[in-house]
């Protein structure tokens, strides 16, 4: 009797599978759908109009509302992170002069990402727990070196606005907090002054931890396999509390120092953490969330940060960086071997080739520090999906190609309150202007997106799949990170 019940449903499955529509026409709705007996209590959502309202278009480009907040962003910014830093590409103090020009002044965006320069030792936070970091790592530049210091990129920005009058006016500055056992009551005043006083102004528009103040494996850009109790145990009650990081931003906000908040590499637990001690504390709530998103990396619609940033919950907007996947999806390298195009040089066996590409490299992927680090991004299971999307894109005569779809696909989300773009030449970023201009014009056609879907559900973490794990790794992940 339980094989014969087994072999009419797996019948009944194949069915299904292959002739979907003609069983959902003969089926009542009734019949394959649940309708659940309850709902889920209100929670209160924040005060203030909807986030990701579109407000208006500048030069082509849209505006949204950030959060509840009155800051409103282009749906394009400008990211910073390599901005006068000592890669072999990163724009120096004239380039990145030339970018705010043409995107500022030119290209209707308004939004301005950086960090700040912060490197404090803590030895005793070492002592207690071996486990967390006990220096911050460089920030902005990224990476750094004598004569191009930390803390460069927010005095680029800051020579800039003081070039011409009225600039302080047209952006949005957003600017961040070394993360982990950096974040106190004290030191968010006091990096967020020292943020000031490199760029030159009175007061941030938003302000972000870097990564959370807890421990999280989110921080770790999501490649832990799960939470660790035991070490959550040991570090969470001795790191700063949501409550003291909400009362220093709500002070910070009093002092007219920035006028919105929030958290970078941080998930639904953290929207949710500041949103409660916001409510308590009667403090306005966090405005933006920032993490990485991207066509291969979609997690933050499945992980819970995208529904707790929904109008109906914390209404807060949320900022997506490495939307092109450090550069995998501009087409700029191939994604298998025996392609027209060479494979990035840290991936290819053909080593003469790796050894040309590496001493004039294309981008990031041909050199051997960034190339290991973004190694995420060149998981087979991404690079199948990105050989998908290519594929699309060239379907559906979309002129920029996988970069232009990239763009416009984050632009179509309705989580997404601007993507953060790095360039390293006035040619891209003529490139992502031109794509979110068409953004404004009307999304992507609809059996594209659900194209886009398809590839998405034969693997919805690429950047999380990895099938080159060995057995003597021993909880260690691509980069030698913590697994769990």
């Amino acid at each position: 009797m339980r094989l014969l019940k087994f072999t009419l449903l797996a019948a009944a499955t194949d069915a299904l599978r292959t002739n979907r529509r003609a069983v959902l026409r003969q089926a009542s709705a009734g019949t394959l759908m649940v309708n659940l007996p309850f709902q889920l209590p209100s929670i209160g959502r924040a005060a203030g109009p909807a986030t990701n309202e579109v407000v208006g278009t500048v030069n082509g480009i849209r505006r949204k509302r950030l959060g509840g907040s009155d800051i409103v962003v282009s749906e394009v910014g400008l990211g910073t992170q390599r901005w006068g830093g000592a890669d072999f590409n990163s724009p120096d103090k004239e380039l990145c002069h030339k970018l705010l020009d043409r995107g500022v002044l030119e290209g209707g965006i308004n939004l301005i990402d950086t960090a700040e320069q912060v490197w404090r030792p803590r030895p005793s936070i070492a002592r207690a727990s071996p486990a967390i970091t006990p220096f911050p790592p460089p920030q902005y530049p990224i990476p750094s070196s004598r004569d191009k210091p930390e803390g460069a990129t927010e005095e680029i920005i800051g020579s800039w606005l003081a070039g011409g009058k009225g600039r302080r006016d047209k952006v949005v500055l957003a600017s961040k907090i070394t993360g982990g056992r950096n974040v106190n009551k004290r030191t968010l005043v006091s990096d967020c002054e020292g943020s000031l006083r490199r760029l030159g102004v009175d007061a941030l528009d938003v302000y972000l931890l870097h990564w959370p103040a807890r421990y999280t494996p989110q921080s770790n850009w999501g490649q832990s396999l799960e939470y660790d109790w035991d070490l959550g145990q040991r570090a969470v009650p001795s790191a700063a509390s949501f409550r003291e990081v909400v009362g220093a931003m709500g002070e910070l906000m009093k002092a007219g120092k920035i006028r919105g908040y929030g958290a970078c590499n941080d998930n639904s637990v953290g929207l949710m953490g500041m949103h409660a001690a916001a409510r308590e504390l009667g403090v306005p709530p966090p405005c933006a969330m920032e993490n990485d998103y991207s066509l291969v990396n979609r997690r933050v619609e499945e992980n819970g940060l995208s529904e707790a940033s929904s109008p109906a919950i914390c209404n807060a907007g949320f900022l997506a960086y490495n939307v092109l996947a450090g550069g995998m999806l501009t087409g700029k390298y191939g994604l298998f071997l025996g392609e027209k195009t060479d494979p990035p040089a840290v991936d290819d066996p053909d080593r003469e080739r790796a050894t040309r590409n590496n001493q004039k490299p294309r981008g990031r992927m041909d050199t051997r520090g960034w190339g290991n680090t973004l190694g995420r991004y060149r998981t087979t299971a991404a690079r199948s999906a990105m050989k998908n999307y290519a594929r699309l894109a060239d379907e559906y005569g979309l002129k920029g190609g996988t970069t232009e779809l990239a763009l416009r696909f984050c632009a179509g989300r309705g989580a997404v309150s601007s993507s953060l773009v790095g360039h390293t030449s006035l040619a891209q970023l003529d490139a992502t202007v031109a794509a979110f201009k068409g953004a404004a014009k009307g999304p992507l056609p609809a059996q594209l997106r659900w194209e886009i879907d398809r590839v998405h559900l034969q693997n919805r973490l690429p950047l999380f799949s990895n099938d080159e794990a060995q057995s003597d790794w021993l909880g260690e992940g691509f980069i030698g990170e913590r697994l769990p």
